[in-house]
């Protein structure tokens, strides 16, 4: 089925007399087909879109592809998600282009949708409002809550090019002569120009509005409520009355996804409860490529996958009756780092997984890889505590990918700070297999007002390769939750807990968990001045003086999801 009709720029009135635009691909056969529907802020032609759009219609359904509203050919104002909800629209949208979708001449009146990242928060938000022709979705790299993705901290690094590409469209929109048009365009000038200015900028609040265009007045309002949750799609899961798909990855930012899955299980419609899926693999956020070798380590041939297939094996399914298994299959399906191997599960997060702690200890000198620091499952008695200086002009750079995502890297470039306390095992003497949620909790102290502290799982092998596996970060002022901003007290200790993101992996013979406790993960989180003011409007920079504590009184240890029957 290779031949296709296209159709570009189709018109979608909405319910308020705007005019959406889509992109329709179809067999050229005159046949009635299901309908799979992406909505999208990032341009519907973008080439990414168009091969994923035609190898879906060549498997026999009408593929859409819809500029959301006040994006590229379509009309209205753009709203972004990181507002209330209420405000953007997007949800009336959603619905109304589902039920023109349905009565189309192409299509069986059955809808679904497909999407990652903002494209997935599409589905979700149409979800709410259970348009009566949308029948299943599949959405990856979406998490439940916004602040599971940055921890109440502002991304700089990634935030300010996402921010940048978006503004593409509003400079060509607002007929602006200067700055890239297109999103590709942007990119390409944001890493090879951009970047190194405006990460660095003090204070944010103060970058040129032409930098990113009339997009400026939303970034400027998002910078005052990183600690604010703007998805809140927890509230949403009973509200959806149709079958998910999900996926995403181990080095996916956006891992939260997991919490969709469970919350539907847990909180959905009782009749829908066993239907819904969720995949995470050996994979970043960024799911259009699925390779089985992504930074240093190749995890095997049963970790390359591609994105069509996993939307394809979800709609043949659900739209066609051709069940290859996973109309039988359990809920979950991880692959396993380490063993290489696909397990299914039944729940997420497993109930029989053991919480183990490891015990942060040292002689009082655990600054870089080549400290007294270890771990162990001993608990401590009279220890020195470590200390170190958090400079945030000279801040622990991310070991990270040129697009400012998570993936796997050797951590080596790090080995000399002196900033970074590092905690690590004995060489693992059997296979130990850990899934799930990962926790640390650290009793710290500063001279500052305010701080963060940053926890960094390591998986180091035989060969000295460090290969960061989750993170997570916790802003001082936040330690009580978000609701409420608590100055420090210089050098009295506190009882953080830092929640990271959640793993599967099974540490082989030989290779060895690494703990890497610090102050700033720059640019992936925007360094904390250490004086207690906002970010965005502060230009003081204060050095910190740091201690962590693992003694008796104050046992800073790792918890570790341990499941013993792999």
């Amino acid at each position: 089925m290779s031949q296709l009709n296209t159709e570009e720029n189709a018109a979608v009135e909405m319910r308020d007399g705007t005019v959406l635009r889509a992109d329709i691909y179809r067999p050229n056969d005159n046949g009635r087909y299901p309908a799979l529907l992406l909505r999208t802020p990032y341009w519907k032609q973008h080439p990414r879109y168009i091969k994923t759009a035609r190898g879906l219609a060549e498997r026999g359904y009408t593929v859409i592809c819809q500029d959301m509203r006040g994006r590229y050919d379509s009309e209205g104002e753009f709203r972004w998600q990181f507002m209330d909800n209420s405000l953007t629209g997007d949800s009336e949208d959603g619905y109304d282009t589902v039920e023109w979708a349905a009565n189309l001449k192409s299509t069986d009146g059955h809808v679904g949708t497909w999407g990652h990242s903002y494209d997935g928060w599409t589905s979700w938000r149409m979800a709410e409002l259970q348009p009566p022709s949308l029948k299943a979705i599949h959405a990856s790299g979406m998490g439940t809550k916004s602040l599971d993705m940055n921890f109440g901290i502002f991304e700089t690094g990634r935030r300010l090019e996402w921010s940048y590409m978006m503004a593409a469209d509003m400079r060509r929109r607002s007929g602006a002569k200067h700055g890239p048009h297109y999103p590709v365009e942007a990119v390409d000038q944001w890493r090879a120009i951009e970047r190194g200015k405006w990460i660095w900028y003090l204070p944010l609040a103060d970058i040129p509005d032409e930098t990113f265009s009339t997009l400026t007045p939303q970034l400027q309002a998002y910078y005052k409520h990183q600690h604010v949750e703007m998805w809140n799609f927890d509230a949403v899961h009973q509200k959806v009355n149709v079958p998910v798909g999900m996926f995403t990855g181990w080095w996916d930012r956006v891992i939260g996804t997991v919490k969709q899955f469970s919350g539907l299980e847990t909180n959905g419609p009782e009749n829908l409860r066993g239907q819904h899926r969720l995949v995470v693999g050996p994979w970043s956020h960024m799911m259009t490529t699925l390779n089985r070798d992504l930074g240093p380590i190749d995890y095997g041939p049963q970790a390359e996958e591609t994105w069509e297939e996993l939307i394809l094996r979800w709609y043949d399914y659900q739209f066609k009756g051709i069940d290859d298994g996973i109309g039988t299959e359990p809920g979950v399906k991880l692959f396993i780092l380490g063993a290489n191997e696909w397990t299914y599960e039944h729940e997420w997060p497993l109930k029989r997984a053991e919480t183990v702690p490891f015990y942060l200890h040292s002689d009082g000198s655990a600054n870089t890889p080549h400290g007294d620091g270890y771990m162990s499952i001993n608990t401590p008695d009279s220890e020195r505590p470590d200390q170190y200086s958090y400079d945030p002009r000279d801040p622990v750079m991310s070991v990270m990918d040129i697009d400012a995502q998570a993936m796997p890297r050797d951590q080596k470039p790090l080995d000399s700070r002196q900033d970074v306390l590092v905690y690590q095992t004995a060489p693992f003497e059997s296979c130990m297999r850990f899934v799930g949620s990962v926790e640390l909790e650290l009793w710290a102290a500063s001279d500052a007002p305010d701080t963060d502290w940053t926890a960094k799982l390591v998986l180091v092998d035989r060969n000295g390769l460090a290969i960061n596996l989750t993170y997570g970060i916790v802003r001082a002022r936040y330690r009580a939750g978000f609701d409420e901003e608590l100055a420090l007290d210089p050098g009295v200790p506190v009882n953080y807990t830092i929640q990271l993101n959640p793993v599967g992996i099974e540490i082989q013979p030989g290779q060895r968990l690494r703990l890497d406790v610090s102050s700033s993960d720059f640019p992936n989180f925007d360094r904390n001045h250490n004086t207690g003011k906002d970010f965005w409007s502060d230009t003081e920079l204060r050095v910190a003086n740091q201690t962590v504590f693992h003694d008796s009184e104050m046992p800073s240890r790792l918890l570790m999801p341990l499941v013993n029957d792999p």
